[in-house]
């Protein structure tokens, strides 16, 4: 590894080093509370005994099929609202009155018509991914050159044709960032929701670790939601490195 790609860890391996210190100077007895050293023993004792990488499937499952569903949905809206202005203010109320609510809230409503399990915990996730999809599609449509539009026009191309060779590729680079932005948002939304009420997935990992009283394992599954999340998002900027090569990425860091 080279030393620009190891400056990053420095901070985080610092404080950690600086708090078992702490932790062992103060002979630290807590609840909520877990020295370094214990949190990392119990990640990997939890990774032994398979508990969290089955937790894992659970919330990485019901997240990107959220991800996927409200993507799409968002994808389709925000391509429609972009090329019709009439129709985008037609909807303008409805959305501006909707994309507020906290996907949370959804939790009585999805819970008594769907129960607990993975659709409840789907539904609420493609919720919450649909807005950044929504509005940084809408943005992006709005934000194609003009003339390829007159071009497309010229070629007389049908409606279905224009979107396909004009303005999703035109637009695919800033639409990839809303995708970026919508998988996190899917992660958290998903852990949330199994923290609040659905006994499955890391979520339901963590408070059950919180009623045992167990800190060190509280903490494993808040430091390996961490990395998942890191690891995700590296993974989709290698991906749109590799898609639209290093320009794309050139004042992006959602």
């Amino acid at each position: 590894m080279s030393l620009d790609r190891a400056r990053p860890l420095l901070l985080p391996l610092a404080l950690m080093l600086a708090f078992e210190l702490w932790a062992r100077l103060t002979q630290l007895q807590s609840d909520s509370l877990a020295p370094p050293s214990a949190i990392l023993a119990a990640l990997a004792g939890a990774l032994a005994d398979l508990s969290i990488p089955i937790a894992t499937r659970d919330t990485l499952f019901a997240a990107f099929s959220g991800l996927a569903i409200g993507s799409a949905i968002g994808l389709s809206l925000g391509i429609t609202f972009g090329i019709s202005r009439p129709l985008d203010r037609l909807m303008e109320v409805t959305v501006e009155a909707i994309r507020p609510i906290p996907s949370i809230a959804l939790l009585p409503i999805t819970l008594i018509a769907l129960g607990f399990g993975y659709r409840m915990e789907i539904v609420i996730v493609a919720f919450a991914c649909i807005w950044p999809m929504l509005i940084m599609t809408r943005s992006a449509v709005r934000s194609i050159e003009p003339r390829l539009i007159e071009v497309s026009r010229a070629l007389r191309l049908s409606a279905t044709q224009r979107i396909a060779k004009i303005v999703i590729p035109a637009a695919l680079p800033r639409i990839f960032v809303a995708f970026r932005l919508s998988a996190g948002i899917a992660l958290i939304v998903a852990v949330t929701v199994e923290i609040a009420i659905n006994p499955i997935g890391l979520g339901a990992g963590i408070m059950l670790a919180q009623q045992a009283l167990r800190a060190d394992l509280m903490l494993a599954y808040l430091l390996w939601i961490g990395v998942i999340g890191y690891a995700l998002n590296m993974l989709l900027i290698a991906a749109q490195r590799r898609l639209f090569g290093r320009a794309a990425l050139a004042g992006d860091n959602p």
